[in-house]
């Protein structure tokens, strides 16, 4: 069995090359998928977190991390998929309908994945029907808005309001992210949270799904 402190240093150091080498390692000796991911992977990306909270880490070094940490989940996510194993939660993201940037949601969905989280990610321009369905036909849990322009920010309040009218609304959490986006705006919307960084989208992500409907 490799040292698995190694594959927290690689996750923490964004070190791809190295979490896959360890991960591959690992899988050959039977070491645990799940073990891998709760006890090394995980606990290294909520560092991570806390160091670009703490401004020692900045977006570089996030994506970095991210990358390494999705690296190493290539490998294990088709051990996970044999074994049944469940994810922490399910999250929709996307950019809302008429919005093409996708670089902070990028960020937010790999930070998520990192936590443990199935991603279902659509990119950037997403129209309601999209979220709407993967509420219903992917069983998600939580709906992630992401708008970059003030003038695209109505449409999270359209997405929001199409749920509702789809009869979705009461069984997910709706979290909302972006430049011009505040916690007042959320609010003012009926989101159920708000975050201004890709690291505090986790931890509001984990918070949501204690609380949200299972499907």
């Amino acid at each position: 069995m490799p040292d698995l402190q190694k594959l927290y240093d690689a996750v923490l150091s964004g070190d791809r090359n190295t979490a896959v080498a360890v991960t591959q390692e690992a899988i050959a000796t039977g070491g645990d998928p799940l073990e891998l991911i709760s006890k090394y992977m995980v606990p290294a990306m909520d560092e991570v977190g806390r160091l670009f909270e703490c401004e020692e880490y900045f977006v570089p070094e996030l994506l970095l991390s991210a990358r390494a940490m999705k690296g190493s989940l290539e490998l294990l996510r088709p051990l996970l998929a044999a074994r049944g194993a469940q994810p922490v939660g399910r999250v929709v993201i996307g950019t809302v309908k008429g919005d093409l940037h996708d670089i902070g949601k990028n960020l937010v969905a790999s930070l998520l994945e990192g936590g443990g989280f199935e991603v279902i990610d659509f990119g950037a321009d997403v129209a309601p029907e999209k979220f709407i369905a993967a509420v219903q036909e992917k069983g998600a849990n939580i709906v992630a808005l992401s708008a970059l322009l003030t003038v695209t920010m109505p449409a999270m309040r359209t997405t929001i309001d199409a749920l509702k009218q789809a009869g979705v609304r009461e069984r997910i959490k709706v979290m909302v992210g972006g430049a011009p986006v505040t916690e007042q705006f959320a609010a003012e919307i009926g989101a159920d949270g708000y975050s201004d960084n890709a690291s505090a989208a986790v931890t509001l992500a984990r918070r949501l799904t204690a609380t949200a409907v299972r499907p």
